[in-house]
């Protein structure tokens, strides 16, 4: 019985030294959730790896790479998320782009950077009345 102790002891301090993954702040969900959803209602176009797709599909492509990011506790912010899912490609390193309409394409960072600005311009919704 002695030898297990000694094993047991150290796997419960590997488990309790183990940061518990924490969800982003709830104003980054918030945020991050209205970036992609703005996307998705945008009816732009967003590339990436030298293809283009519409806007739905980009939105999927953010959100799963967004889930990515969640589950390894990698983003905190809008921000992270715009530079760790919206600015280029994970696999090939290659910024995505977004044209909207007849635009130049421009780099997707700048695009949801500006959108973010936008959406923490307007006022925060009230709280409904009672």
């Amino acid at each position: 019985m002695k030898p297990r102790l000694p094993i047991l002891a150290l796997a419960l301090s590997v488990c309790f030294a183990v940061p518990a993954l924490a969800a982003p702040p709830p104003q980054a969900e918030r945020e991050i959730e209205q970036l992609i959803a703005t996307l998705g209602r945008s009816g732009c176009q967003f590339q990436r790896n030298g293809s283009w797709y519409d806007a739905a599909q980009a939105q999927a492509h953010l959100r799963k790479k967004y889930a990515y990011l969640r589950k390894r506790d990698m983003v905190a912010s809008a921000e992270q998320f715009i530079e760790r899912a919206g600015s280029e490609s994970s696999m090939s390193g290659r910024a995505y782009q977004i044209r909207c309409g007849a635009a130049a394409a421009m780099p997707s960072a700048a695009w949801l950077r500006a959108r973010l600005n936008e959406i923490r311009a307007k006022p925060a919704a009230a709280p409904p009345a009672r």
